[in-house]
């Protein structure tokens, strides 16, 4: 059956420089051994299948895929979806604000002149990081323990486990090594360094997991991760909002998560989004 299909890039303000994302629109009716054979295919960090909402609140649902399994809930992907939802036509319910069903739950998606933003989730994790873990994490990440400036357990859905590093450069100069791993299971780390006053971005952001054989991969921009870190940052007063994240430097890629905190203390996480392909796909 051929169904319509989207390939969304996400968080750049020039098209190919941010995530791409795979998008089926008309998901009803594939099982999930189908739209993970599927997610395979594409070789992309994630694909996503909208269907009809199960909740009356809901203006779609959206299954959301790695090359290895089902997430509850993912960034790019909640922005690539609403953007891809909206461009074949989709009409939210009330106004500006777009209601996404996932496995995490409701996410509230709205449009600005800085494209869509959703509104973060709350952590399923959070808290300090456990020193024996930490000095794991330092390994993996090349580095002494003392250049770790502080950990956090960041988790919204994906696992990420946050390491605050000194400044931007000490991110960049990273050079992460798995190998180097002795804690069994999968990795998921973010890492986050502060700019130098007046640059056009706050912070430079990373994020490096293991893919489903164990291998570290790098993903180009993560709207998951820059929703907990900036969690975290606002919570700890290490940040203020509004502010601009760059993510991606390290790939080629030219990601710029926009954060924004309402009065009430929602974090948003937003950024440009763009249709690079749109067709249709034999599943």
């Amino acid at each position: 059956m051929r169904r319509r299909f989207q390939q969304v890039d996400v968080f750049s303000p020039v098209p190919l420089g941010g995530n791409p994302l795979a998008v089926v629109l008309d998901g009803e009716g594939l099982s999930t051994e189908e739209m993970q054979r599927f997610s395979r295919w594409t070789n992309l960090s994630e694909t996503t299948f909208i269907l009809p909402p199960a909740l009356p609140e809901a203006d779609y649902r959206v299954r959301i895929f790695t090359l290895a399994r089902e997430l509850p809930f993912a960034g790019h992907p909640t922005l690539g979806s609403c953007h891809a939802w909206l461009a074949a036509g989709g009409v939210p319910r009330s106004g500006e604000t777009v209601v996404q069903e996932c496995g995490a739950g409701l996410v509230r998606i709205r449009r600005g002149e800085h494209g869509l933003a959703f509104a973060a989730p709350p952590l399923l994790r959070t808290g300090p990081v456990e020193e024996a873990l930490v000095e794991q994490l330092a390994a993996v990440l090349g580095i002494g323990r003392g250049d770790v400036v502080d950990a956090q357990w960041a988790d919204n859905g994906p696992g990420w486990v946050a390491v605050l590093l000194r400044d931007a450069q000490a991110v960049l100069a990273l050079e992460p090594d798995f190998t180097r791993w002795t804690g069994g299971g999968s990795l998921d780390i973010g890492i986050v360094g502060p700019c130098p006053p007046g640059s056009e971005c706050a912070w430079e952001v990373r994020a490096v997991f293991s893919d489903e054989r164990g291998a570290m991969r790098e993903d180009p921009v993560t709207g998951s991760l820059n929703a907990s870190l900036a969690q975290w940052l606002l919570a700890s007063g290490r940040a203020t909002a509004p502010y601009v994240a760059s993510q991606g430097t390290r790939l080629g890629r030219s990601g710029r998560p926009r954060i924004s905190q309402d009065a009430d203390g929602t974090v948003w996480v937003g950024g440009p989004t763009l249709t690079c392909i749109t067709g249709e796909v034999e599943i």
